[in-house]
């Protein structure tokens, strides 16, 4: 038997374990972070320019979280307003300071998380804890690379079917070495729906993941394709 104790976890995981127990949370209304995808983000509330230079003073990770309905999205109700108990944990791997104060972020998506709790924050902006869920293992490892395949040419035909960005859709997908990085960048970049993004973000199924954005790909691929019917 192999012995683990001396395993080597990667500094980034440390961190990442140890800034779970108490992050920040930017709540936001339709918006869903993936893992792996990257999220630019223009920060210009007070509380949330202090949140920006704590992260970037400290560990560099945020929680994205989904608002509950559109009604939560006002300032004055986001100090307390529910959000989706399933979020996107972000690294801030870029970072611009404008000279009012105002940030520029672009965020890589880290890891899927269970928000547990909201503790106490004496900032102002709100703090939880939280658990990250790891993708279940496949049931079946070859369909799932057959899927993942599937996928890929799926993206193809839509790449061929768009005028401009098509090159831009390939390299995105040429550059996702795993089935699950592949479907959450893809559902990153082409589902716009806030609602399925969260749904897709609360699967940790990666087959039934790849499933629905390969549905929503043929979808796309079919409206682009169809000729627009003129009326007179």
């Amino acid at each position: 038997m192999a012995d683990t104790s001396d395993t080597v976890v990667p500094e980034s995981d440390r961190n990442l374990r140890e800034a779970l127990r108490r992050l920040p949370m930017f709540p936001l209304p339709n918006v869903v972070l993936f893992p792996h995808a990257l999220l630019p983000l223009h920060i210009f509330e007070d509380r949330y320019q202090s949140l920006a230079r704590d992260v970037l003073a400290g560990h560099h990770f945020l929680a994205i979280t989904l608002l509950d309905s559109a009604e939560d999205a006002s300032a004055a109700s986001q100090d307390r307003a529910p959000v989706q108990r399933i979020a996107g944990v972000g690294e801030v791997v870029m970072a611009h300071e404008l000279p009012d104060g105002r940030f520029n972020l672009v965020v890589r998506g880290r890891a899927r998380v269970h928000i547990d709790d909201e503790l106490d924050s004496d900032r102002p902006y709100r703090i939880v804890s939280a658990t990250e869920l790891p993708d279940f293992p496949p049931a079946d490892p070859a369909e799932l690379l057959d899927a993942d395949q599937s996928l890929r040419a799926l993206v193809g035909h839509l790449a061929d079917a768009i005028p401009e960005g098509g090159e831009l859709l390939r390299q995105v997908v040429l550059s996702q070495g795993t089935p699950s990085e592949l479907v959450d960048v893809l559902a990153a970049a082409l589902v716009v729906d806030p609602g399925l993004r969260q749904r897709l973000l609360e699967m940790r199924d990666v087959m039934k993941r790849i499933e629905r954005v390969s549905g929503e790909v043929v979808a796309m691929t079919s409206r682009i394709a169809s000729p627009t019917t003129q009326i007179n």
